[in-house]
């Protein structure tokens, strides 16, 4: 049996919140006595109050005999989230799973709990739920065969069996799709006998009585039946239905810029929410959840059945290109994101395709080092790190040793572009020939480091990391550094004095935490330079605009201020805050405070770059010009599904709990939603006013756009950006080095 529960939040008004451990009452058939079995008291056993808490149950027959069908050493199992938490072996007569009118499941809070023996029949100590449950479902895995005619069974046995059991299931991550599709690695069932689903608001209404059938049980949690609760912007509530797939899609009209102007100077504290209203928040994101991972299906299956094995897909006139040399980028790129939302079979699928057809050494042409190690790279290591599947790694292995040759410069500093076919070489990209760009060097240190140590090949992080050291030689007074660097002779040197945050400069800076972070915090003079970046940027680049003291991030070109902010910057709100969180002089320290009110300030500017547009999207840039804050840039109104300003989202509703990022976020999908789909995916645009299509879906749009506003929406899926995951700057999440 797996239950998946959250006790209520505490009624306390005091940080104290309440903890819990686990009891199991059960009864054998012939007998009206109940016993308990009580959990652990261990940390890792403890269930605490307002989070959700997978619970796993086994009873397993140790002696199997088909002459004694009723007697023999029954094993009873407990987990709690993943560990186990109590265990017990008996002879007993065997608990009934056969139809008996008295049968029933329970599940409540003991008020008092003791390793006792009561009458079941007439058992009163336990209460309501005294708190939410999202699934329940019961797979028979054994036992007298008269009791499972017709039914393959699990083929359960030992306690390292059940200890298996519990990792596949914990790998389906409270999804009730993925329950049901749940394949646990060769043993012989694998959809549960019975699956219980519920909306989050009713539990305690549903009651069985031995007439009714399963299967009128809807599976609202799911999404795949019933109504789910949606609330607007100013949270109304509203309903919405939903079967299978099919989702009524209604005209967005943006709700227009200057809204939630307290957010502003990014210092506001929101009220603070009651039990209550927290639970309601919690269902209207986990129904939009639904709805965004709704949209990742509907792209997934115009790629595949327009453009299945090719890098992109084009969304317009239902075909596909190789614009990344044959790698079958958005199939690749889109691994993690299927993983997470539960697409299973699609996952596979993808996994399949890549075992069978995918070979670096008939990719055409030089393609880009940059974009192949965050995109595909990046993808396979975290299918890899998420799945344990070696088909990815091997891939991977592979990439990464035809990468190589890009590092082949005089001082390790690597070329732009690499032919991965066999024999081919590397260089710079034409229009800089001389030189590589300061992002391109800065952001293939995450992978490759994961890469050395999964491989156990010193060799990948070696190249990175010194590509890296090399440029952090060439000191700056400011600590940022220019977008280009020359590279092809014998010593490095500055190619222009250009300052970015956004193109060609962005993900150097997120590096510089992400490397401290991933390495456990060790690699203290990494995060010494990323504050010392965050410094100059804030002291230089910073300005905020008129007449509304919106806070932007400017560039600087030959030495002089340009009042500029690209989409690709937006970023930098979610790192900053990421680097607040995990200041080593603590959060509450003036100089990670500096940090997260900047951050906090570029993501209302980020919010209002999309709410002030006609169409809700934001444009490629804005002009901080005139007399009302910022204009649309006029050589780039477009576009292109990205995902920066979700990717913020997401980090500060991770960190701060602030439901206003999940209002935002929202918006940005509805909007993206209405404008975007086509009928085989989505499609970019040409200008955030006229709204027309360009036949173009990026391979980051499922990678990392829909991703974030999933995770926004959604629970986490076990994320940890403060104690267990990185993401690369493609969102493909892996666990910190210390921890493989």
């Amino acid at each position: 049996m797996v239950l998946y529960a959250q006790p209520h939040y505490s009624d306390s008004d005091g940080d104290d919140s309440q903890s819990y451990h686990i009891a199991l009452e059960y009864g054998t058939t012939g007998s009206q006595m109940c016993r308990t079995l009580v959990g652990s008291k261990q940390s890792n056993n403890i269930v605490r109050t307002g989070e959700w808490y997978q619970v796993v149950v086994f009873v397993t027959r140790t002696t199997p005999s088909e002459v004694e069908e009723r007697q023999g050493v029954e094993r009873i199992s407990l987990y709690v989230g993943g560990d186990l938490a109590a265990r017990e072996a008996r002879v007993s007569n065997r608990i009934s799973i056969s139809g008996k009118e008295n049968r029933r499941t329970v599940v409540g809070r003991y008020d008092d709990v003791k390793n006792s023996e009561s009458d079941c029949k007439t058992s009163t100590k336990y209460s309501d739920l005294g708190g939410r449950v999202g699934m329940l479902s019961f797979w028979e895995i054994g036992g007298a065969r008269f009791l499972t005619k017709g039914i393959k069974r699990m083929n359960v046995q030992s306690e390292h069996d059940e200890d298996h059991v519990v990792r596949a299931i914990n790998r389906a991550a409270f999804d009730v799709r993925a329950i049901q599709e749940l394949s646990l690695q060769g043993l012989t069932v694998k959809e549960p006998t019975l699956l219980y689903t519920f909306d989050g608001q009713h539990e305690n209404n549903r009651t069985r009585d031995s007439s009714e059938s399963s299967s009128t049980v809807k599976e609202v949690m799911s999404g795949n039946d019933g109504e789910i609760v949606v609330y607007s912007s100013e949270f109304l509530l509203a309903t919405k239905t939903i079967q299978d797939t099919s989702i009524e899609r209604k005209p967005f009209a943006p709700l227009g810029g200057n809204r939630y102007a307290e957010y502003n100077d990014g210092t506001y504290q929101p009220p603070k929410w009651t039990p209550s209203e927290l639970r309601q928040l919690d269902d209207v994101a986990r129904a939009r959840s639904v709805v965004v991972k709704e949209a990742m299906r509907h792209a997934w299956n115009g790629y595949r059945k327009y453009a299945w094995g090719k890098d992109e897909v084009l969304p317009l006139t239902h075909g596909g290109q190789n614009n990344w040399g044959g790698q079958g980028t958005t199939l690749v790129d889109s691994l993690s994101t299927l993983w997470m939302m539960g697409m299973k079979d699609e996952f596979n699928e993808a996994r399949d395709w890549i075992r069978d057809n995918l070979d670096f050494s008939k990719v055409e042409g030089a393609v880009s080092v940059f974009e192949t190690t965050i995109r595909n790279l990046g993808s396979l290591l975290s299918a890899f790190d998420m799945s344990g599947d070696k088909v990815f790694l091997e891939k991977a292995d592979d990439l990464g040793n035809r990468l190589m040759r890009a590092f082949d410069t005089p001082r390790g500093v690597p070329f732009g572009e690499v032919e991965l076919f066999d024999g081919g070489s590397a260089y710079n990209t034409g229009w800089h020939k001389t030189s590589a760009v300061l992002s391109e060097i800065g952001t293939l240190q995450v992978e490759f480091r994961y890469l050395a140590r999964v491989t156990g090949k010193s060799e990948y992080a070696t190249v990175a990391m010194r590509a890296l050291d090399e440029l952090l030689k060439l000191d700056t007074e400011s600590g940022l550094y220019p977008t280009f660097i020359h590279n092809t002779k014998n010593s490095l040197s500055f190619a222009n004095n250009d300052i970015s945050i956004g193109a060609m400069g962005d993900s150097f800076y997120e590096y510089l935490l992400k490397i401290w972070l991933q390495g456990g915090k060790t690699e203290g003079n990494y995060r010494i330079l990323y504050d010392r970046a965050v410094d100059g940027i804030l002291d230089y680049l910073v300005h905020s605009s008129r007449p509304n003291y919106l806070t932007y991030v400017a560039e600087l070109s030959q030495g002089k201020v340009k009042h500029k902010m690209d989409h690709l910057s937006c970023f930098l709100g979610g790192n900053l805050a990421l680097g607040a969180y995990t200041h080593p002089d603590g959060l509450a320290s003036m100089r990670a405070q500096r940090q997260l009110k900047v951050g906090k300030q570029l993501a209302y500017t980020c919010y209002q770059m999309y709410a002030r547009s006609k169409s809700g999207l934001s444009p490629e840039y804005v002009s901080f010009e005139g007399s009302d804050d910022f204009v649309k840039a006029h050589d780039a109104p477009y576009y292109n599904l990205r995902p920066e300003t979700s990717e913020t989202f997401f980090i500060l509703y991770h960190l701060t709990k602030d439901p206003v990022y999940r209002e935002w976020g929202w918006e940005v999908f509805q909007a993206i939603d209405w404008h975007c789909r086509t009928d085989a995916g989505y499609a970019a645009i040409k200008d955030v006013d006229t709204m027309q299509k360009n036949n173009r879906m990026e391979s980051f749009f499922i990678a990392e756009t829909l991703k974030y506003l999933y995770l926004l929406q959604g629970d986490s899926h076990g994320l940890d950006l403060l104690n267990k995951h990185v993401f690369n700057t493609e969102a493909h999440p892996l666990r910190l080095l210390d921890l493989l």
